[in-house]
């Protein structure tokens, strides 16, 4: 299995980076990446374009801000999730049912990590590597609680979970509500497998 790669050192916190992150986490996620301009992030942070470059050398390097962003709300989310449940079986269905809820949310347009792929072919760029180290962390995630709840095949039920969530992501931008039954059905079902030894 190829090695994690290394993020390099998050730059130093000031309340105009942070700006710049909140207002890239805003319109690349209602408008995608590459049709937002660095002369419209400057605006919207209310910030210099010395400022923005002292920061962010480059947009990608404040792509990749806005995904770690997003990667550390979703693992603070989860583990949100995870202690509201006292037991492992618990703690799958409230990891789900937070799934669930975000995938109808207000404003949702897809994972924000799926679309940033969409918008970045190259497998081998930053981008696509922080992608691939998120849902890595994600699938582990899951695994480690089917674990914990006596799933037979943990690492199977978590890429299974995996695709749930990635097609509820989809159906839930597409179609609205239906695609968060269909994400609980199939979390259900699969921890049915469980039997007796959860």
């Amino acid at each position: 299995m190829p090695a994690k790669p290394t993020p390099p050192a998050a730059p130093p916190r000031s309340a105009a980076r942070d700006r710049l992150v909140a207002a890239a986490a805003d319109v690349f996620y209602a408008d995608g990446i590459h049709a937002v301009g660095v002369d419209r992030l400057i605006a919207a942070a209310g910030v210099t374009k010395a400022t923005f470059y002292r920061h962010f050398p480059s947009k990608e390097d404040l792509v990749l801000a806005y995904l770690r962003l997003r990667d550390d709300a979703i693992r603070a989310d989860i583990g949100r999730a995870v202690t509201a449940a006292d037991d492992p079986r618990g703690q799958v269905a409230s990891v789900m049912e937070w799934l669930a809820d975000e995938v109808c949310g207000p404003g949702f347009r897809g994972c924000p990590f799926i679309n940033a792929a969409a918008e970045y072919p190259d497998p081998d760029h930053p981008v696509r590597l922080l992608v691939a180290e998120h849902r890595t962390w994600f699938r582990d995630t899951l695994a480690g609680l089917l674990r914990a709840a006596g799933h037979p095949a943990p690492d199977a039920g978590a890429a299974s979970l995996l695709l749930a969530r990635d097609g509820a992501m989809v159906g839930g931008y597409l179609d609205g509500s239906d695609a968060r039954a269909v994400l609980l059905r199939t979390a259900d079902a699969l921890m049915a497998g469980i039997g007796d030894h959860g």
